[in-house]
């Protein structure tokens, strides 16, 4: 049965917003919870600006009006919009069973589509993102099979090929670095054959989180070339298949508490809202040239041109290299 607004208990949007974040840091990693703070900040914000003291009050329109205002005052996209609107879902939703707001407030959010074309155009996994999802599986999956895939994919940049081609014989903990070669008579193959193969330096961060992976998490087993794989199954070589699975699975704000209506309304169905194993290669190029590191060192570690890493894989904004530009021009 829906509540109705006569049975309601007052309740101020930022009173709400602090019982909101207490209740669901009782069950969600400490990322998620700060996305859920940034996130509902600008809905008290907007509740500020319209004078709107008691959650009791709010309605079907005003909740499109807070989705007009975020859109136009925020200049934000479609996805950004998409994860705004879905905190404010179920911001609303919990607010509903403690009878803040009607129960059935919450179905009145309309949270925008993005097709899947519009997703891969631009699709990128951004840093802060990143060390989200990898704080979480530090927490819960520590020196898993996805702790390593994701680890190894942001800090190196590789391709899911290299990923899938790495032996134990390849990971030197003395030199702190992982031999990349291209095997294709054995099942393994670099995406620039021959021209792919390089030494790759690890953190001392990632060596730990290998070793302890060796030591404690990776399955016995080898494949059908006698060779001892880094990434495994029970019986066998990671696939590239169960790679990108892993990726879609772990990327997926739902696998971490974060809101997502499409698989809460379709708890079976591939969530719309996570990358590409390619989409972390992206993010990875990005996040390496942001933080000033030479152009010709990121082509040299990623194994991409720097005509093709310019043309596709850098997604810094315009303000970003402004910067950057500015603080190489200070020190002149």
């Amino acid at each position: 049965m829906n509540t109705d607004k006569d049975d309601l208990e007052p309740l101020t949007p930022d009173q709400g917003q602090d019982l909101f974040l207490d209740h669901k840091s009782t069950d969600c990693a400490e990322s998620t919870v700060r996305n859920h703070t940034y996130r509902t900040n600008h809905f008290v914000e907007w509740c500020e600006e319209e004078g709107i003291e008691n959650l009791n009050e709010l309605s079907g329109r005003d909740v499109q009006r807070y989705r007009l205002w975020r859109k136009e005052t925020g200049d934000i996209n479609n996805l950004t919009l998409r994860m705004n609107m879905s905190t404010l879902r179920v911001f609303l939703k919990w607010a509903g069973t403690i009878e803040a707001v009607p129960e059935n407030l919450y179905t009145k959010v309309m949270v925008p589509r993005v097709s899947r074309e519009e997703r891969q155009r631009d699709e990128v996994l951004d840093a802060e993102t990143a060390r989200d999802i990898l704080a979480y599986l530090t927490k819960y999956k520590y020196a898993s099979s996805e702790h390593i895939l994701l680890s190894l994919l942001w800090e190196t940049g590789m391709r899911i090929g290299g990923a899938n081609s790495i032996d134990l014989d390849d990971v030197s903990f003395e030199d702190s670095c992982i031999r990349l070669v291209h095997r294709p008579d054995q099942g393994t193959r670099l995406k620039n054959g021959q021209g792919g193969e390089r030494l790759v330096a690890m953190t001392s961060d990632l060596a730990e989180l290998l070793e302890d992976h060796i030591n404690d998490r990776r399955h016995d087993v080898s494949d059908d070339h006698g060779r001892d794989p880094l990434l495994t199954t029970e019986n066998f070589r990671m696939s590239r298949s169960t790679m990108r699975k892993i990726v879609y699975r772990i990327t997926s704000p739902c696998y971490r508490g974060e809101p997502c209506p499409d698989c809460e309304e379709k708890p079976n169905a591939k969530c719309p809202d996570a990358v590409c194993p390619h989409a972390i290669r992206k993010g990875s190029i990005t996040h390496f040239l942001t933080k000033d590191v030479p152009v010709e060192i990121v082509s040299d570690r990623m194994n991409v041109s720097q005509k093709v890493l310019d043309l596709h894989y850098d997604k810094r904004s315009e303000e970003v290299k402004l910067e950057q530009r500015r603080g190489y021009l200070d020190n002149i």
